[in-house]
């Protein structure tokens, strides 16, 4: 949308010099933004879109997929397109199917149950892990802190489960592993640091993580799709486990030998269920009247915690910059926030512009990684020109009073 600034009854054009004007000149910049937020889900063309996924379709790197795009108030857009796997007989994709969103999990279950218990007192981001784990006494890891699990900078790397006891397996492979250089200065990707956080969730509150997840956050949000180890199987898009393609089953091997519920793995969602976790992360901790956490703490799970060793920056759990971060596209602000999963699923939320977007897919090539991260940012990039607010709008709005 083009707008013009009115003109006066001499036809010259209002200017807004000094301080004496601020008041107008707000005035007017808020009347500019509320025309433009209350239009922006009209009169969009979508046709990209539809281009962009059909393409990925179309070269097999998907089967199919769900797109939802969406703001503090509302759904702005969403589609289901092509069928939930490559088999001929397969269903097609519908709005309401059920994905395993994989390391999504990280930050719609694990991290806000760990931040939670925080705001609570039942934690502290600054406990030292061997306070929860007694088994790393001895082994050198007094120095690593929940905080350093919750952004990967524990030094820790992945270790092998075992079948006949993972999560002690997992614990043992922790506290007997050397550190992969010094704690808090380096930022390392492991599943392992969200392993022990379930773990932690489960000591601090007797409850599992799906369990204390499903109490604290879906049901009051209204998130029924949403559920480790899902029941309503027949809905699920297939993911390949070995060599099986299998409905309802989480993908990752050691979620799998973790009995389906895990820190890093294991979750399964919709499209819709997972719009209005975003929209309560945008709205500060609340949705629809429930609140779910505190704005302090959402605050928190998304500040910048950490920004050395290669320009990396990470929230709690959240992914803000680093290699990881193909969903933040070319349109959304430094301070947005989001995460991706190995099955095909991703979501980046923008507070600047009041816009999220889901991807959740029928993933089929795994191995060309850079053209489903390129998928992944160019429908970020169109989401944030299509629905988000003009970026002239927000220069202005972060610009202040000079």
């Amino acid at each position: 949308m083009q707008s013009y600034p009115a003109r006066d009854h001499h036809g010259a054009t209002p200017r807004f010099p000094g301080s004496g004007s601020r008041a107008l000149r707000n005035v007017f910049l808020t009347f500019l933004l509320v025309v433009c937020l209350a239009g922006r889900a009209y009169a969009v063309d979508t046709a990209r879109i539809d281009t962009l996924i059909g393409d990925a379709v179309s070269r097999h790197l998907i089967a199919g997929g769900v797109v939802l795009i969406g703001s503090t108030e509302k759904v702005l857009f969403q589609k289901a397109y092509g069928r939930v796997s490559y088999l001929p007989d397969a269903r097609p994709m519908t709005l309401d199917t059920i994905f395993d969103v994989a390391s999504l999990t990280k930050v719609i279950a694990t991290t806000p149950s760990v931040l939670k218990l925080a705001e609570q007192g039942r934690l502290s981001l600054l406990d030292p892990a061997v306070k929860w784990f007694p088994e790393f006494q001895g082994h050198g890891k007094d120095g690593i802190l929940v905080l350093n699990l919750l952004t990967h900078t524990s030094g820790l790397d992945d270790v092998p489960l075992a079948d006949a006891n993972p999560m002690e397996s997992a614990i043992k492979g922790a506290a007997e592993q050397k550190l992969k250089g010094e704690i808090g200065s380096r930022f390392r990707y492991a599943d392992l640091n969200f392993i022990l956080l379930a773990e932690l969730v489960r000591r601090a509150t007797g409850a599992p993580l799906d369990f204390y997840s499903e109490a604290s956050f879906y049901r009051p949000l209204k998130m029924l799709d949403t559920a480790f180890n899902p029941r309503a199987k027949e809905r699920c898009s297939p993911t390949l486990c070995d060599v099986r393609l299998t409905a309802g089953e989480v993908q990752d091997q050691s979620a799998r030998q973790l009995g389906g519920v895990a820190g890093h793995a294991g979750l399964f969602s919709t499209a819709s269920d997972l719009s209005r976790f975003s929209r309560m992360m945008l709205a500060g901790g609340a949705l629809d009247g429930k609140r779910v956490l505190a704005q302090r703490t959402v605050d928190q799970m998304t500040a910048p915690y950490f920004s050395r060793g290669g320009g990396v920056v990470r929230g709690l759990g959240w992914d803000i910059s680093s290699p990881y971060s193909a969903p933040r596209g070319g349109g959304f602000s430094k301070v947005s926030f989001g995460h991706t999963g190995y099955s095909g699923s991703s979501v980046w939320i923008d507070p600047v512009s009041d816009t999220f977007v889901i991807l959740l897919t029928a993933r089929l090539d795994y191995k060309n990684v850079h053209a489903f991260n390129q998928l992944r940012g160019e429908l970020s990039t169109l989401a944030a020109n299509l629905f988000g607010i003009p970026v002239e709008l927000r220069e202005i709005g972060l610009a202040g009073d000079d």
